[in-house]
């Protein structure tokens, strides 16, 4: 069992130090918007501008604690392949139907995680959160724009697609990178291994059928670096730090300020205007998470 984990001003506030992460990567899809280039090149460099600040603070990490167990580094770097699907599927999801929507479809996760656990680790999930599928598919299906020719997005339906793919991937990577963090000391090791897999296979990816652009241009590079250094540094950090000090319900709701403020944000940056019913879906969404996520549970570890 490692030592007690540093005794650090986040590490004592991790509601707070939570809430700040969630609100951090909630800028996320609306500065991929800006960026204005395509999803496997913003995957590419979101990752890639990440590496120098996440591989220092992982090099300080193993000068005190000394080296991760080789497990944990392979599990890290297969979560970093669920990463790159999920940020591929994600950007093609926000250029489809906007940030805003797109992020609360990938946010899903919270249900799908319940049912992955139970299939892989033998955590049976609690009736709420087998009462909330139906709920939030039906959220889903309203965000799809199915029901109506007015929706919000080039391709709503389409974008409904790449998000529930996202949820898919993100459900796996949270589950790996859960299982590659289990020392709260080193939140950044396992970042950098899973960032950096993450960044050669989307580049790989992309590379199969010429949608990834290596060559830096401005601005849209300008938003990639701030992308990395918000999100992937900042945000990922905080929220590692915080969620294995927090029961597992309490830090899922927490992480439900991202979709909110991410339809907010998109709507009063790059004026994303969802429809009524779209937005409908969005509340319908948010409703059966929180009420999956609410029972109580003991406290323990919970999915980065």
């Amino acid at each position: 069992m490692p030592d007690a984990a540093p005794d650090h001003y986040l590490g004592r506030n991790p509601v707070l130090t939570a809430v700040i992460g969630a609100c951090t990567i909630a800028f996320s899809g609306v500065l991929v918007r800006l960026a204005d280039v395509s999803p496997e090149t913003a995957a590419v460099f979101r990752c890639l501008y990440a590496l120098p600040i996440l591989g220092a603070i992982a090099y300080w990490e193993r000068r005190r604690f000394g080296a991760r167990p080789r497990r944990e580094r392979v599990l890290a770097a297969y979560a970093g392949l669920l990463f790159a699907a999920d940020l591929v599927f994600w950007h093609h999801s926000i250029q489809d139907v906007g940030a805003g929507l797109a992020t609360v479809l990938g946010n899903l996760q919270v249900v799908v995680v319940g049912f992955a656990a139970w299939a892989i680790l033998g955590e049976r999930p609690g009736s709420r959160i087998i009462a909330a599928v139906p709920v939030v598919f039906t959220g889903a299906v309203l965000i799809s724009g199915v029901f109506e020719a007015g929706a919000y997005g080039e391709n709503p339906v389409r974008g409904t697609v790449f998000g529930v793919l996202t949820t898919l991937a993100y459900s796996g990577f949270i589950l790996l990178l859960r299982q590659s963090n289990s020392d709260i000391r080193r939140p950044a090791g396992a970042l950098f291994d899973a960032s950096l897999v993450a960044a050669v296979a989307a580049a790989a990816v992309g590379a199969t059928y010429g949608a990834v652009d290596l060559v830096p241009t401005w601005p849209g590079h300008g938003w990639l670096i701030a992308l990395a250094l918000s999100s992937q540094v900042v945000g990922w950090l905080l929220i590692s730090i915080s969620l294995p000090r927090l029961p597992a319900a309490l830090t899922s709701v927490i992480l439900l300020i991202q979709p909110v403020m991410a339809v907010a944000l998109a709507a009063l940056i790059v004026d994303e205007s969802p429809s009524l019913i779209q937005i409908t879906g969005v509340l319908i969404i948010l409703a059966g998470v929180v009420y999956a996520t609410s029972a109580r549970r003991p406290a323990g570890p919970a999915p980065a």
